[in-house]
């Protein structure tokens, strides 16, 4: 038996572009992508703060240190510019494997920069949305180079 459990995620990105044009996808900075352990061309879930929408498509890089998220194609019409979305991934593990496994989340500021990388899965219960994180405990700040 595999079960699907949440891998890694971007929390809070502001959306910077959106591109009705383009073919599809999600285009992210790519050092943020590596930050929060996402692939080029992973499946993900965009689940849009702002307004309810969610959908799931697969993520493009974006140029480092651009600090870009685009919602491209069909998915641009689920997203305005400045909506905040939070980008997930998922992994199929066997039980033992899953019970061990620790996510990876990166919350990010109002300019898509990493703040902080909860590195707990107990993060829940400590992060509130009006202030941010308000147990240091559970999270690291980021290098900041």
């Amino acid at each position: 038996m595999k079960l699907t459990m949440f891998k890694s995620k971007l929390h809070q990105m502001k959306v910077t572009e959106a591109n009705l044009h383009y073919e599809g996808s999600i285009t992210i900075d790519t050092e943020l992508l590596d930050k929060a352990n996402l692939l080029p061309y992973e499946k993900v879930q965009v689940v849009n703060i702002t307004n309810g929408e969610r959908l799931e498509t697969y993520t493009i890089p974006g140029e480092a240190g651009s600090r870009v998220c685009c919602l491209n194609g069909a998915a641009a019409r689920k997203t305005e510019i400045g909506d905040r979305v939070i980008i997930i991934s998922y992994a199929e593990m066997a039980p033992e494997e899953a019970e061990d496994f620790k996510p990876t989340v990166v919350i990010v500021d109002e300019n898509n920069d990493p703040k902080t990388v909860v590195d707990e899965t107990g993060y829940a219960t400590k992060y509130d949305l009006e202030t941010g994180i308000v147990d240091n405990t559970v999270i690291k700040e980021t290098d900041s180079d």
